[in-house]
């Protein structure tokens, strides 16, 4: 496995396009299936607080097999959706979610000893923030330290999921190698993340205020800016595969632990 260069981190992006423009219409089908779900599940009392975040890695080997089956030739249909579930690696990858779960409270907890818990109330208050409370908190603050806390984590989530699906590594294991991996492509995935910083921030901004100059209606911006927002998303979730099979090749059919 050769180190990436940072321009690897902009092939990524390409190719996560490549892979979108092929079977558009399947991938933002998909999409929708697990919106729907996602909320769906939310709105369950007490465990729909946290259990989206728990079937991440697992609703995450959806996409990337979707991307496989398209590099492949083969249809995309919204069953693959549900993939994860039907996988042997289910409770390795329930397990990983666990580890999302933690990650995500000990970042945003770490974030109160410089906010005053205003990120906390924000995620886990049980009543909504009003815009003046928000600008008079630190809120801003502690959402970048609980980035900075979650950075190591992200690290080491990012690649866990294929590797506990394709290569049938235990939880440790995958969480250990997926740190490494992204450590050794730091310049890659720096260049990775300011594309898709500049993608699906700053394009829809300047999208947005384009629009409204021209406009002049924030029914019109809303229309134009959310379709082009989630089409970016579902791009930017088709480019997750080729960071994958770059640092680790392509999956083999005896490698493969989730059946379509």
């Amino acid at each position: 496995m050769e180190k990436p260069t940072a321009k690897t981190g902009w092939l990524w992006v390409k190719e996560g396009f490549k892979l979108f423009l092929k079977q558009p219409a399947e991938l933002l089908t998909l999409f929708f299936a697990y919106m729907f779900l996602s909320m769906a599940i939310g709105i369950l009392p007490v465990v729909g607080q946290f259990l989206p975040l728990m079937l991440i890695p697992v609703f995450a080997m959806s996409f990337m097999q979707a991307c496989r089956q398209i590099e492949q030739g083969k249809r995309v249909y919204p069953n693959l959706l549900l993939i994860g579930f039907r996988s042997p690696a289910f409770l390795r990858l329930l397990q990983l979610g666990v580890l999302y779960v933690v990650a995500v409270v000990l970042a945003i907890a770490v974030s109160s000893l410089v906010d005053d818990g205003a990120l906390w109330d924000f995620v886990f208050g049980q009543k909504p923030m009003d815009n003046q409370a928000m600008r008079e908190s630190q809120l801003f603050t502690g959402m970048m330290v609980a980035a900075l806390v979650y950075l190591p984590a992200m690290m080491a989530f990012w690649y866990a999921a294929p590797l506990i699906a394709w290569n049938q590594m235990p939880v440790g294991k995958a969480v250990f190698y997926s740190f490494f991996a992204v450590q050794k492509a730091g310049g890659a995935f720096t260049v990775y993340g300011l594309a898709w910083m500049v993608l699906s921030v700053l394009l829809p901004t300047l999208l947005s205020v384009l629009v409204a100059v021209i406009v002049g209606q924030a029914v019109v911006v809303v229309l134009v800016v959310i379709p082009i927002t989630i089409v970016l998303t579902v791009i930017m979730y088709s480019s997750f595969y080729p960071t994958y099979t770059d640092m680790f090749g392509r999956p083999d059919e005896g490698d493969q632990d989730t059946k379509a």
